[in-house]
């Protein structure tokens, strides 16, 4: 599983020498492709598969009247307190905190309220921003999770038109960007209450809300919004057909699914 992205749980052998000359073939096989693909790498350089991907949403939803955005990795605890992530929410376990003041962000949404709310005085009509960046959470050892992840998050504050079928033009971009079909399912949130969340063959890959919403009055927010937030590496490792999310991500082990080491 480290060289290959088959399912060998399905074979049967013999006997144990039987199961060891086919271990052997299936290792020779899969170690030699994996070397076939360094080597393509080497000889026909291109961006690497989380950038590439990357590009090809900022595209389509700058096309979309979204701005980009980038914002600082480490966030206050207070920030944390306005998303009502508090010693009493599942979520403050996994937390990397840097002193009693500051921690790395686990999600991308407590930045973007105050952008979109300083934006906001600048414009009479809707605010379209979207960031695309890091986030940090302690996870258990997943063939699904990271500790550091990349984040898509976008928000349309004052959409045009009902909010629920803008969210769901968003996320239809998104999801065109990454080659997947999906589907749509309603899901009850530690911190939205509610949620859309996309999944693609029964698994998640982003969630989904509108507001108005509890969280808004916090942030001084109060007009219609629709938002959703996309794990890049989890998309990428569906698109691409890989067995564990750890090689689509930052890595020093992998580079765009071939283990280098």
């Amino acid at each position: 599983m480290e060289y290959g992205d088959r399912d060998w749980s399905d074979m049967e052998f013999d006997d144990a020498a039987d199961r060891d000359r086919q271990f052997s073939k299936e290792m020779s096989k899969t170690e030699s492709a994996n070397d076939q693909g360094i080597k393509l790498l080497i000889r026909e350089p291109r961006r690497h598969d989380l950038a590439a991907l990357e590009a090809r949403i900022a595209e389509k939803l700058i096309a979309r009247g979204f701005i980009e955005v980038r914002t600082p990795i480490i966030i206050s605890t207070a920030a944390l307190s306005k998303m009502t992530i508090t010693p009493d929410h599942p979520l403050y376990k996994q937390v990397f905190f840097i002193d009693e003041k500051r921690c790395l962000r686990p999600m991308l949404a407590p930045n973007l309220y105050v952008v979109m709310r300083k934006l906001r005085d600048h414009t009479d009509g809707p605010v379209r921003i979207f960031e695309i960046g890091s986030c940090f959470r302690k996870e258990s050892k997943s063939s699904r999770h990271l500790e550091e992840f990349t984040m898509l998050n976008l928000v349309d504050l004052g959409p045009d038109g009902d909010a629920v079928e803008c969210l769901k033009d968003y996320i239809d971009d998104v999801m065109t960007s990454a080659g997947l079909e999906y589907e749509l399912v309603r899901e009850e949130s530690d911190v939205y209450k509610e949620t859309l969340d996309v999944e693609v063959d029964g698994m998640e890959v982003a969630s989904g809300a509108v507001g108005p919403h509890v969280l808004d009055a916090a942030h001084d927010i109060h007009e219609p919004w629709s938002g959703v937030g996309f794990g890049l590496e989890r998309l990428l490792m569906l698109a691409n057909k890989k067995s564990s999310v750890r090689k689509t991500g930052k890595s020093i082990t992998y580079l765009d699914g071939y283990k280098i080491d």
